[in-house]
């Protein structure tokens, strides 16, 4: 653990807990997501039992629910953690019991009779013990989401090599998880970026309210979110989820983790690959086929048990990783100068350099159920991680910056049944940080080569950047959240379900980038001095680039399942939420910047209105989600839950990441310069002149500092609008899913037509106007005026204007895995139609136009019209299980700049790199167990990933050229892959 969380007071902790235990005493309630719902109408001697008793019991760890039946028969248990269950009916004087298991999340439909045959019975997984009759199918098919399970089975056996329990998301139509060329890791769905995606553990939301890639603590990270050995089974839901779902525009992950149960179990487990394990990748074959070294190792241990019979037990696990990823360091722009002419220093520090990655994830888990009517857990998790990052091609090892990454979760609940309803509520805090530093502070050095003429100094190509990093960053949250619900299922054929959530959180950013100056160097001059420094520098009395802001966020809602009769259920509901932000609400414009831009001649004209982004400190609202209706339904066609047609329509509403609201804050605090010197020979390259002697005490810490004091230097200025919404999503869906038997096995089949158009996401433009208001020059269609910065400085502006659009259909067949069967099958295919306004991918700048208008709608980046994934496991007797896993995918659209009609008539011209497939890879897996006979087994398992070792490209030249001069290299492929080489990995593990 880091030494800021060693120096937490546990006192700290403890008194969250102790006032959680009084709200929760004061005010029971229920929480969201990942309990399931058994329900049903209980039949005795072929009539509707009022008044019959139903008592589910977990036959793992003794939990136990008692609900009554209304007098038309009808019951529901809710709240139920995923497992199997007895359940036992009473009714008439007549007691019977049988066995059933849930899903997380699912709503399973069940019709129970005592006394005889049900009335009710129709063809399905029906199951006779005594005198109890249970009608159901083993996959929820009358629900109204599009949702997709992930069954244990599945991440115990497919082919994998992160333990990303995410990563198996990428099996559900309509979703990828994807992996790119550094290690880092992220789950999309649609044209949707990763940070629409909110992941739901045990009920609390996993929200990062500060960085990208919707779960906190997964931007830019090989890490895991959450240790896979604790994940019990999860849900995807990709749309028309119900009013319980916050903060989320995009799709939804519902996971239950493990809970200890009346037996005490274990499991250890190690694996392995390294070099030698794995082909060459095609840049180490170019170099003359000698493999950098790396190694990935990842090992872990989990343990749980009873502490009390039935009452209280506990469950603890802990995993690790141990990378180190090979990288090269080489020199760039090769041709344009003499290798002797190269700095020895530099030199040497070319050749292999590794990327290492280690990451410690520990979770720990109490359930105490003291009576059939309360249960309380208390869960904790801790993850740590450190990396070394931005190294290799023209960055030297010293220059790496080191990244921490922690993530600290404590959830405290506390659930009460009675007869007809359930009270849930869960007590939060977290702490997460994400802080990439230099490795160690100074200055950075990088070498450029220029043209040998004066006239041409600007044609520069990087040779090699050494010397301290310029990241300087640490950002995340921190808060606590109270969260409360009820179902009700006391009205007759309704579940009701309502809840309010409370959260106080403080998002941070620091970001003092280029606080270590980086100053540059040209060979063809003669590299005797620098001819640019890049630097930043805090301005006296403010900040100085530490920015803050305690959020309040409020949400609230009310939804209702609504079984009309055995054919039609509705689900209904609406949410609204409510967010205070004072960072931007309470902002004031410094003086002296509005006034320069009120009067800059420039802004005059211009298509934007300086009044719209000056801040007074009471012009801008708190970011309110409004009203969400959530509505669906669902229609068995025979009443036996064979085939149903279902859909639905919504809005989601979603955050604005605090990393691009505190810019504004940060750059009027902490400003970034860049300053050119006058070259050796006289030369100044700066555009309009304005260099400055250059003068070797520059070099000295704190010298640019205070030239920046004494100098008025132009610089970059962010400007929020002071009407920001927040990002949402529209989602309409119709589908069909079918149970069908094909031989003895029965196979489930969806379709699903679904549409998703999001809106008011944040983006980047650029404020500078030419001097008659223009963006454009007049009478063409490009020409970003980058060259009119005020004196004063460039402006940027941040509105709501990146839209997309989705169109899908979504088809799926599925056999679940049985120990019956011994084998299962997946088959997922996703045609998408995406869409997007802007040229971006990841970070949503729109530099090249004044609006959004002006791109029309692109093909949306990193999604491909045609997705096949296909998954199979079998059980081959004498302790072995096979699995395999296809992907294929379509070649993704990539953006290009074509200048061929004329440097000032340049378009952005979408285009499909030749070579047919863009993305496939096959991977096998293979585990074989021995059971020793004293309740100790033993496991030995190998993967083989890109079992064809297919090479998947990860970058093209994008550049079409200029005029009457066309780039002959275009669309080729550079030599970066996704997906790796093929790769052995071998596991050894021991269960107890």
């Amino acid at each position: 653990m880091t030494q800021q969380f060693r120096n937490r007071p546990v006192r700290t902790i403890l008194s969250i807990a102790l006032a959680g235990c009084l709200a929760l005493g004061a005010a029971p309630a229920f929480a969201q997501s990942t309990g399931a719902t058994i329900r049903g109408q209980v039949m005795a001697d072929s009539a509707p039992a009022g008044e019959a008793t139903v008592t589910v019991t977990n036959t793992a760890t003794g939990l136990s629910r008692t609900v009554r039946s209304s007098a038309s028969g009808g019951y529901a248990v809710a709240g139920l953690p995923p497992g199997t269950y007895r359940i036992q009916v009473e009714a008439n004087g007549q007691t019977s019991s049988r066995d059933l298991t849930v899903q997380v999340g699912q709503t399973a439909t069940v019709n129970l009779g005592v006394g005889g045959v049900a009335e009710t019975a129709q063809a399905g997984d029906a199951t006779t013990m005594d005198a109890v009759q249970v009608v159901g199918t083993a996959v929820e098919t009358r629900t109204s989401e599009v949702a997709t399970y992930i069954t244990n089975k599945q991440i115990e056996a497919l082919p994998q090599g992160t333990r990303n329990f995410l990563a198996f998301a990428d099996t559900v139509p309509g979703m990828q998880f994807q992996q790119d060329a550094a290690g880092n890791t992220k789950l999309r769905s649609g044209a949707q970026t990763s940070s629409g995606i909110n992941v739901y553990i045990d009920g609390v939301g996993q929200k990062g309210y500060t960085l990208p890639g919707g779960v906190g603590g997964q931007d830019s990270t090989r890490g895991n979110p959450f240790p896979q050995s604790a994940i019990g089974e999860y849900k995807v839901i990709t749309s028309n989820y119900k009013a319980e779902f916050d903060q989320i525009s995009s799709a939804a992950v519902v996971a239950a983790t493990r809970s200890g149960s009346n037996e005490f179990e274990g499991s250890f487990f190690w694996d392995r690959t390294s070099t030698d394990w794995r082909t060459a990748t095609p840049a180490e074959k170019k170099a003359g086929g000698d493999k950098v070294a790396s190694k990935e190792e990842q090992y872990g241990v989990s343990f749980g048990g009873p502490i009390i019979q039935d009452r209280l037990n506990f469950f603890v696990a802990y995993e690790a990783k141990d990378y180190s990823t090979p990288k090269t360091v080489t020199l760039g722009a090769q041709g344009r100068y003499d290798l002797a002419e190269v700095p020895q220093e530099l030199r040497d520090q070319i050749g292999p350099a590794a990327s290492p990655f280690a990451q410690d994830m520990y979770f720990g888990k109490l359930t105490w159920t003291p009576d059939d009517r309360n249960l309380i857990e208390f869960s904790a998790q801790v993850r740590e991680e450190d990396e070394r990052i931005g190294v290799g091609d023209q960055n030297t090892a010293e220059r790496a910056t080191v990244n921490h990454n922690e993530v600290n979760r404590y959830d405290l609940r506390w659930q009460y049944s009675g007869d007809r309803w359930l009270n849930d509520a869960h007590l939060t805090f977290e702490d997460l940080s994400w802080a990439p530093q230099p490795t160690f502070d100074g200055n950075g050095y990088i070498l450029n080569v220029s043209e040998p003429t004066a006239s041409d100094r600007l044609n520069i190509g990087t040779i090699l950047n050494s010397g301290a990093s310029p990241n300087n960053q640490d950002k995340g949250q921190e808060g606590w959240s109270i969260q409360d619900d009820l179902t009700f299922s006391g009205w007759e054929g309704h579940t009701v379900k309502m809840g309010v959530k409370y959260k106080d959180v403080e998002v941070r950013a620091v970001e003092r980038n280029y606080s270590n100056p980086q100053f540059y160097y040209d060979l063809a001059t003669g590299a005797s001095q620098p001819y640019r420094v890049e630097f930043a520098a805090g301005d006296p009395g403010t900040p100085g680039g530490f920015t803050t802001s305690a959020n309040k966020q409020f949400g609230i809602y009310i939804q209702d399942d609504w079984e009309v009769n055995q054919h039609l259920t509705v689900n209904y509901g609406v949410r609204w939420d409510y967010e205070t932000t004072p960072n931007y609400e309470d902002f004031v414009t410094p003086a002296g910047l509005a006034a320069d831009i009120r009067s800059h001649p420039n802004f005059q004209n211009a298509d934007w209105d300086p009044e719209d982004y000056i801040s007074n400190g009471n012009n801008r609202d708190a970011f309110k989600g409004a009203w969400q209706p959530r509505l669906g339904f669902s229609y068995d066609i025979d009443a036996d839950q064979r085939h149903v047609v279902f859909g639905g329509a919504g809005r989601a509403y979603d955050r604005n990441l605090f990393d691009y609201l505190q810019l504004e804050t940060n750059r009027t605090s902490f400003g970034r310069y860049n300053f050119y010197f006058v070259d050796a020979d006289g030369v100044c390259r700066r555009p309009g002149g304005d260099c400055v002697a250059w003068d070797p005490a520059y070099l000295q810490p704190g010298a640019l500092d205070e030239l920046a004091a004494t100098v008025d230097l132009p610089r970059e200025w962010w400007l929020n609008n002071n009407d920001l919404k927040v990002p949402y999503s529209d989602q309409f869906s119709l589908g069909m899913r079918n149970a069908f038997d094909l031989g003895e096995q029965t196979w489930y089949s969806e379709v699903t037509l679904s549409y998703i158009r999001s809106h008011d996401g944040i983006t980047a433009r650029l404020g500078n106007r030419r001097p008659d208001g223009t963006f454009l020059p007049a009478g063409h269609t490009w020409g970003t005026p980058w060259g009119f910065d005020p004196p004063f400085g460039r402006v940027i502006l941040l509105d709501n204007m990146y839209e997309t659009k989705t169109k899908s259909v979504l088809v799926k067949f599925d056999k679940p895995f049985s120990a019956a069967s011994r084998w299962g099958a997946t088959v997922a295919y996703t045609y998408t139609r995406g869409r997007q306004n802007t040229n971006a991918d990841g970070w949503v700048d729109m530099f090249e136009y004044p609006t959004a208008s002006y791109y029309g709608w692109l093909p949306s980046r990193g999604v491909p019209e045609h997705r096949l994934v296909t998954t199979g496991i079998w059980d081959a007797g004498w302790g072995v299980t096979l699995s395999g896993k296809l992907v294929l995918e379509s070649t993704k659209y990539r953006n290009a700049t074509n200048c061929l009609p004329g440097w000032d008539d340049c378009l952005i011209d979408p285009y499909k790199p030749d070579g047919g497939l863009g993305y496939k890879r096959f991977d096998l897996a293979a585990s074989k167990e021995w059971d020793t006979g004293s309740d100790i087994r033993l496991r030995i398992r190998a993967d083989l990933l890109n079992v064809f070792d297919w090479t998947n490209w990860d970058g093209y030249d994008d550049w079409y050229g200029g005029p009457g001069e066309p780039n002959a290299n275009f669309g080729t492929h550079q030599d970066g892959i996704v997906g790796g080489t093929r790769t052995f990995k071998l596991s050894f593990g021991i269960d107890w």
